[in-house]
């Protein structure tokens, strides 16, 4: 896995070299700016726990908590950051890997927002590890991009053909109700995503590119009218995938604000389900609506509730 002082290796993409300038404050990851998060997750007994915790500032993790009703042996972890939000110059890493049986609930505490950037950009990387018939609901809250932010995060999954891994992301035009409205006024988005199975055997890599200023976000066949992206990918073995597929919502929805479709993904690896919405709220609402198939199907349980509070 990532280690705590490893460092971003690879050139600057394309879409961010022209974002390289130190600021004026703290120099691109300095102590503060540098996050590190390492979770791993173990099966003993009939439960699994949070064997192994490295944290830094400002990521952090208290404990694994078990409050789901629906699956009481499954821990529930809310990564946390003390910054207040994603800074210009920021570089950080979450790596998370689940033994042979292990399961667990992973999110954030509320919704990451990139601030404001007049120098550099920020970035992060994420390592997710799945040994054998390991199940991660993997689900953070939504991403805010504020006016002139810079941002990319780069993904790397390995996952045993045994295991299922429920991945997603959710991304705002910005902060569409501040002042007079920031909606799509962020210079860029970038997030790659690539998965591969333990052996090395690459099985897709999904990366996209968002710069407003260059292409217009609104052309029917990108964002069009929405305001909300979210992306989900599902990982699992084809049996399940098979049985997930033709349960998902599907198609538009004009008076709940939602349109989402379902693809497969390239060597049988598993789906990948995209929501569009006006709002986050009913983007967030269908994205539930799979996780509760997907759980229904791996695990024969059903998901909790929705919390009032988030």
């Amino acid at each position: 896995m990532i280690g705590p002082d490893a460092p971003f290796a690879g050139p600057v993409p394309r879409e961010l070299a022209a974002y390289q300038d130190e600021p004026k404050q703290l120099a691109t990851g300095s102590p503060g700016k540098n996050g590190y998060l390492r979770m791993g997750f173990e099966r003993r007994g009939g439960k699994t726990v949070l064997a192994d915790l490295e944290r830094r500032a400002p990521l952090l993790v208290q404990q694994a908590l078990y409050w789901d009703e629906g699956m009481p042996e499954l821990p529930c972890v809310f990564m946390i950051s003390n910054a207040g939000g994603v800074l210009q110059g920021d570089r950080n890493t979450v790596a998370i890997r689940l033994g042979p049986d292990a399961s667990a609930h992973v999110t954030t505490q509320s919704a990451t927002k990139i601030h404001e950037m007049d120098a550099n950009h920020a970035a992060q990387r994420q390592e997710i590890v799945l040994e054998e018939r390991a199940y991660l609901e993997y689900l953070p809250d939504q991403t805010i991009p504020h006016r002139h932010s810079r941002y990319r995060t780069d993904t790397r999954l390995v996952v045993h053909p045994t295991a299922t891994l429920l991945y997603g992301e959710v991304l705002m035009a910005g902060r569409k109700y501040y002042r007079d409205g920031e909606r799509y006024a962020y210079d860029v988005f970038s997030s790659r995503v690539a998965a591969s199975r333990p052996e090395g055997r690459e099985l897709f890599v999904e990366k996209f590119v968002i710069e407003p200023a260059r292409s217009d976000v609104g052309l029917v066949g990108v964002m069009g009218e929405w305001d909300v992206f979210g992306n989900v990918l599902l990982l699992a073995p084809k049996e399940h995938v098979d049985a997930i597929a033709p349960q998902l919502p599907s198609g538009m929805d004009q008076s709940g604000g939602w349109a989402a479709s379902a693809s497969r993904l390239p060597n049988s690896a598993g789906l990948v389900f995209k929501v569009l919405g006006m709002e986050y709220e009913p983007v967030r609402d269908v994205i539930r609506r799979m996780w509760a198939v997907v759980r229904r199907e791996i695990a024969g349980r059903e998901v909790p509730k929705q919390f009032a509070w988030r």
